[in-house]
């Protein structure tokens, strides 16, 4: 998909949830990491994360313009565009928009340590290495090993 064909996809959603024209502009970008999409208040440019349309798919992205459009037509609107404004919230529930995208199946960690203590055998999962000679077992003070 282009950023010409996303462009029109926004405006296509933008008439049918919101009953309102979007003249302004929708783009691509790549660099974003955290989030599914942003809106730009200082430009009026809706920025999508191209990686939702490859992994998740169609639906996803189209749950993140309508979001982004709530953001867009309550700034145009003089109204508040902000995730805390009632204004937003109330505009979100109308549409159907989600509050938040889904995470990436791409950024999902699974990387868990397991530590196991020597004594008492209780198990811990952390996702940051333990020192296991400074730190031991919190139930009965023994020492740990990495299983």
């Amino acid at each position: 998909m282009t950023n010409e064909q996303l462009l029109q996809l926004v405006k296509t959603v933008s008439l049918q949830d919101f009953e309102k024209p979007f003249p302004d502009n929708a783009r691509f970008n790549g660099r974003l990491r955290t989030t599914g999409g942003r809106y730009i208040p200082k430009e009026r440019t809706i920025e999508i994360n191209p990686k939702y349309l490859e992994e998740i798919g169609m639906d996803e992205v189209i749950g993140i313009i309508k979001h982004e459009l709530c953001h867009y037509h309550l700034h145009v609107e003089g109204k508040g565009y902000q995730h805390r404004d009632p204004e937003f919230k109330e505009l979100l529930r109308k549409t159907n928009s989600p509050r938040f995208c889904r995470p990436l199946p791409s950024m999902k960690k699974n990387d868990t340590l397991r530590y196991q203590c020597i004594s008492c055998g209780h198990i811990y999962s952390r996702k940051r290495q333990v020192n296991t000679r400074r730190y031991g077992c919190g139930k009965c003070k023994g020492r740990l090993k990495k299983v």
